[in-house]
């Protein structure tokens, strides 16, 4: 079937329209993009039969997955390494923890700190799988001595020595993750997530918005933007360098990229001239952009734009409705997009050959029913489709996933409370992070698609369209 991702994201053009009172108004494309992207105030609650989606599996049926126990035995450190051993155990331990593939247990023994490893001793504690680790002072920073053990059989499964910056370094956090994830992989073959970084949007007291980018453990907030105007849908390029998002800082909606590296930016060329240029997602190999050009007199619908020859754009699909917010396949030979070929009302989600052409129906769409499906996000694993839904105007937006390999002909809900909006996947193919709604109020949540756990990342903030990193080389 079809093999591929990327990440994408998906824009609230309606709401930021409805914000931006000064930019022109086009009728017609703004009433399309005021339906199709969520936006609204929708009052938290729990799953009613208006919430059911014909199609889709409710319950939130999830398989009892095995999660084996693991501990972590206290770090140690030498050579000043003691003095950020419990600090590194601490994120290490969080990490594993997020991963939602262990029972990580805690309220260990006191006093095995440097202690050698009793097999039968966390054998009775339950532990199948142990982590222990030695911090070591180097002078400039530190070397993190990480070993997996294999309770069961009383054996070493996996050594490493991994280089940590000064604690005091902006990469000291993250250097971390990347050992964290390491553990996972050694654990079970499957790439870990605790090395990455979500950017979405954030409005300030002044009315704008500006791009904000946090930890994938929910630290680390920072802002990336300073415009003081308007910033929409951001998205990662697959280098985990650079930004692009649209920004209104010119007066009209443009496309940015810049390097967060090394702070470069440029804007897009307007090639056709007019028109509102929106929600850009890199193609894999990270050389194009794809996106939406909306109101133009030319051509409105899908276009790309080759960034590595700052040149050549090319239309791919629309027409006298709206094609917009696309997210490739992992391999770049697919592309999955929202459409209101079906009517202003019902919005959808299709894909189609990356070059254009022939496109067919992921959400469950029936002739004159209702529908309203929009955010697509392509998972890294290639097979799977994410998206939020409702079944008609009113009621709650529900975080759905569409399932390649059976045709996408059903659909899983992954959240039963609550509004739920805009996701995006991790780089482990397993979590996905969105705009949830709760009675608590708004803010980014976390869920893992193999458990159902949900995880808050970022509280009682008014947030829009998450992009989840892939995982994040080194500085």
């Amino acid at each position: 079937m079809v093999n591929g991702t990327t990440m994408t994201i998906s824009t609230t053009v309606g709401e930021v329209n409805l914000e931006k009172t000064t930019v022109r108004r086009r009728a017609g494309w703004l009433a399309a993009a005021v339906v199709v992207m969520a936006g609204g105030v929708v009052a938290p609650g729990h799953l009613t039969a208006q919430d059911e989606l014909p199609g889709v599996e409710l319950g939130l049926v999830y398989a009892n997955s095995y999660r084996p126990a693991l501990a972590l035995q206290p770090f140690s450190g030498s050579f000043g390494g003691e003095a950020v051993a419990s600090q590194v155990e601490a994120i290490v331990g969080r990490d594993l923890r997020y991963s939602d593939r262990f029972e990580v247990l805690d309220s260990l023994p006191a006093g095995l700190v440097g202690s050698e490893v009793d097999y039968s001793l966390w054998d009775r504690l339950g532990a199948v799988w142990l982590v222990t680790g030695e911090v070591e002072g180097t002078g400039d920073g530190y070397v993190l001595v990480l070993e997996l053990h294999d309770v069961v059989y009383g054996e070493v499964r996996e050594r490493g020595r991994f280089r940590l910056p000064n604690s005091l370094d902006s990469d000291f956090r993250m250097s971390v993750h990347r050992t964290s994830d390491e553990v996972v992989t050694w654990a079970t073959g499957d790439p870990g997530m605790a090395a990455s970084r979500i950017v979405f949007t954030m409005g300030n007291s002044q009315g704008g918005k500006e791009v904000y980018a946090i930890d994938s453990d929910g630290e680390n907030l920072r802002q990336v933007t300073d415009y003081g105007d308007l910033v929409e849908s951001p998205t990662w390029s697959p280098d985990a360098r650079r930004v692009a998002f649209t920004s209104w800082k010119s007066g009209v909606p443009r496309i940015y990229e810049t390097d967060l590296y090394g702070g470069n930016e440029r804007m897009l060329p307007a090639a056709r001239g007019d028109g509102d240029y929106i929600s850009p997602t890199y193609h894999p190999d990270g050389n194009v952009l794809a996106f939406s050009v909306l109101g133009s007199n030319a051509q409105s619908g899908i276009f790309t734009y080759d960034l590595e020859r700052d040149c050549c754009l090319s239309y791919l699909s629309g027409g006298p409705w709206y094609d917009l917010s696309p997210t490739y396949s992992p391999d770049g030979r697919w592309l999955a997009f929202n459409t209101l070929r079906f009517g202003t009302a019902v919005p959808q989600v299709m894909m189609m050959p990356a070059e254009g052409g022939s496109a067919e129906t992921l959400s469950p769409y029936e002739y004159g029913s209702g529908g309203f499906y929009a955010a697509p996000d392509w998972s890294p694993t290639g097979d799977l489709v994410a998206f939020h839904g409702r079944i008609d105007r009113r009621g709650r937006y529900h975080i759905l996933v569409a399932n390649l390999e059976d045709g996408g002909r059903v659909l899983r809900q992954l959240t039963s409370e609550g509004n739920n909006e805009a996701p995006s996947w991790a780089p482990d193919g397993r979590h996905l992070v969105f705009v949830g709604e709760r009675r608590w109020g708004h803010g980014l949540m976390v869920v893992d698609i193999a458990t159902g756990n949900v995880r808050s990342l970022l509280s009682g903030q008014r947030v829009g369209l998450p992009d989840w990193s892939p995982a994040l080389p080194p500085t």
